[in-house]
């Protein structure tokens, strides 16, 4: 029996989402989440798609991975599959941060895992939950092979003139400071389908790629290789977003610390959590601040003119990095589904052929058509400027089984 099938996990600290994915096709088998792992109201829900079946959700006290993950196997041998199931070529895992080390997809051994682990500093929140449920689909079924798929990775292209901070070498060299950026799997799919779009192969197209979600970030990709971005040694820098601020002045820090008697914990929580939209006006939902803006709320039109402003100057930036510029793809959330974001974002860029098709900015496609890349520019236009719908669950699993079928079980960085 073939082994053709590819389960993507992604692991957070309190959760674990998955999708099941047939790799002869792309198509999904199912997809589900784990929540409140470790608590008493934890759940489960189960979308068991490619029977058409309806979505399964329960309560149950999951106390941790193991057990989520022991109950994700049970939910997916409901439907025929299964971590047991020899249809499973690999497990590929969502892991955020790889540093400098991991440029690429790597089969996970003991080596690997020791790497990942000595990146905790760098990605405290995510990869110690992203190591949890490696070790863990590793001790449910060591037949597997299990493909670490690394968000920084993608960034590892890009020229240590953009990458380097202008710090001191030697301090910044022995604490790792850097910029990584994030969001890599994404960045990566909507470039490639961008350069499809145009009916380009991606070595021959530059694209600007924006990737505007409750996490926001912005790359520029030149001949299929990412040659800057906007987030850095975390994914805090950049563009504003939902609750984080985007870029502020270093000695922001600093005076809160001095003047304000705020700890450093209390600072990175106010930048992380407290800002971005929801420190501006209160909201970090687009819809609700599109809304407030139209019934003549001055916080929301402020926090909607700050999002914009950040977002047209990195979109001139990077016209400045790449020079010349096939195609700008917004994704993710805000970037597919808002039309006002999309048209304030390019207002006035004409001078750099940077122009919007009102009705195509507009439309909102239907049925089959509406996960499906669109150009919203003119015909003819200098630059294309197109909504390329991310899948960062099918880049994971198109990785994954590239590694594993091709590069063979010995396979490594």
């Amino acid at each position: 029996m073939t082994a053709t099938r590819v389960l993507v996990l992604n692991s957070g600290s309190s959760s674990v989402k998955y999708q099941l994915l047939e790799m002869a096709d792309g198509s999904r088998l199912a997809a589900g989440i784990v929540e409140r792992i470790g608590e008493k109201q934890s759940r489960i829900s189960h979308s068991p798609l490619a029977s058409g079946g309806e979505r399964r959700e329960r309560a149950e006290e999951f106390a941790n991975h193991e057990a989520a993950l022991r109950a994700v196997s049970r939910e997916l041998e409901t439907d025929g599959y299964g971590l047991e199931d020899p249809r499973l070529a690999a497990i590929g895992h969502r892991v955020v941060h790889g540093g400098q080390a991991f440029t690429r997809p790597t089969l996970v051994d003991d080596a690997v895992l020791a790497e990942i682990e000595r990146l905790i500093p760098l990605a405290p929140l995510h990869n110690p939950a992203n190591l949890e449920g490696i070790t863990t689909a590793r001790t449910l079924n060591p037949r597997v092979p299990q493909v670490a798929v690394f968000d920084t990775a993608f960034h590892t292209t890009m020229p240590e003139h953009a990458a380097r901070y202008a710090l001191d070498a030697a301090t910044a060299d022995e604490h790792r400071v850097r910029r990584y950026g994030f969001h890599g799997t994404s960045h990566a799919y909507v470039s490639r389908k961008a350069a499809e779009l145009l009916g380009k192969d991606p070595s021959e197209a530059n694209v600007i790629v924006l990737h505007l979600g409750n996490g926001a970030s912005a790359s520029a990709v030149r001949a299929g290789r990412c040659v800057d971005t906007s987030m850095g040694l975390t994914p805090l820098e950049g563009l504003v977003m939902g609750t984080r601020s985007g870029d502020v002045d270093p000695a922001v820090v600093f005076h809160l610390v001095r003047v304000a008697g705020m700890s450093v914990d209390g600072v990175d929580e106010l930048l992380n959590k407290r800002s971005g939209l929801m420190g501006l006006c209160g909201d970090n939902d687009m819809r609700e601040i599109h809304r407030r803006v139209e019934e003549g709320d001055e916080a929301a039109k402020l926090a909607f003119d700050v999002y914009v402003h950040r977002l047209k100057k990195y979109i001139g930036a990077y016209c400045a990095v790449l020079g010349r510029v096939d195609a700008v793809a917004f994704t993710a959330g805000v970037g597919e589904n808002s039309a006002p974001v999309r048209r304030a974002a390019l207002e006035g860029m004409e001078g750099l052929g940077l122009r919007l098709d009102d009705a195509r900015n507009e439309a909102r496609p239907q049925g089959p058509d509406s996960g499906k890349p669109r150009l919203i520019s003119p015909e003819g236009a200098r630059v294309a400027v197109a909504v390329v719908p991310t899948d960062e669950e099918l880049e994971i699993a198109q990785q994954t089984y590239a590694l594993v079928s091709e590069e063979g079980p010995g396979a490594r960085r």
